[in-house]
């Protein structure tokens, strides 16, 4: 039985030896782990790029700056991902934006990431394509978003606009006309 015992003990040991292993590792591949520290690396990028492409839309009125950790009453540390955003009324949250700022924060975060994306994969971000994002924004603001997609133009092969918006067909070169029709619809390439 004494031997049996010191068997058990050094399987018991050998157990308590891996379960620590396992324990690291879930701690690594969790998500205050290995995760926690790409996103913490890409954050800076992310909000690098938006601001620039930010403040083209809004003659540097908008700023934003993206928050990965939040201290709550307790004094403790959590993680989340909140978005502030500056102008010249001081630091709100995003949620105390109207629909069109609300469009060109959207629309500045969405070609950051998408630029990092393509980055980290080493792969050319060909296309993108905007779908009805016009309708929000006032005159000022369609003149802005058409000029932050002026600006952006070279990092794409193409650019995709969708639009019901009549007066803004003429400010771009090419176009694909689609009509509804009863047999179906049809286009027209301008």
């Amino acid at each position: 039985m004494e031997g049996e015992k010191r068997a058990k003990s050094r399987e018991r040991n050998k157990a308590a030896e891996e379960e620590k292993v396992y324990q690291e590792l879930a701690s690594a591949f969790g998500k205050r782990g290995i995760q926690a520290l790409i996103i913490e690396a890409a954050l800076p990028e992310i909000e690098e790029d938006a601001n620039r492409l930010l403040g083209r839309m809004t003659d540097n009125l908008l700023h934003l700056k993206l928050e990965s950790q939040r201290t709550t009453q307790r004094g403790e540390s959590v993680e989340t991902l909140d978005i502030h955003i500056s102008d010249e009324l001081g630091t709100r949250s995003y949620e105390m934006f109207s629909g069109g700022e609300a469009f060109r924060i959207n629309f500045a975060l969405r070609i950051a990431l998408s630029k990092l994306l393509a980055r980290r994969a080493g792969a050319p971000l060909p296309t993108l394509v905007i779908d009805e994002g016009f309708g929000t924004q006032d005159s000022a603001g369609r003149e802005k978003l058409i000029e932050a997609l002026n600006s952006i133009q070279d990092d794409f092969q193409c650019i995709l606009v969708i639009t019901h918006l009549e007066d803004l067909k003429d400010l771009f070169p090419v176009r694909i006309e689609v009509t509804k029709t009863a047999q179906g619809s049809t286009y027209v390439v301008r």
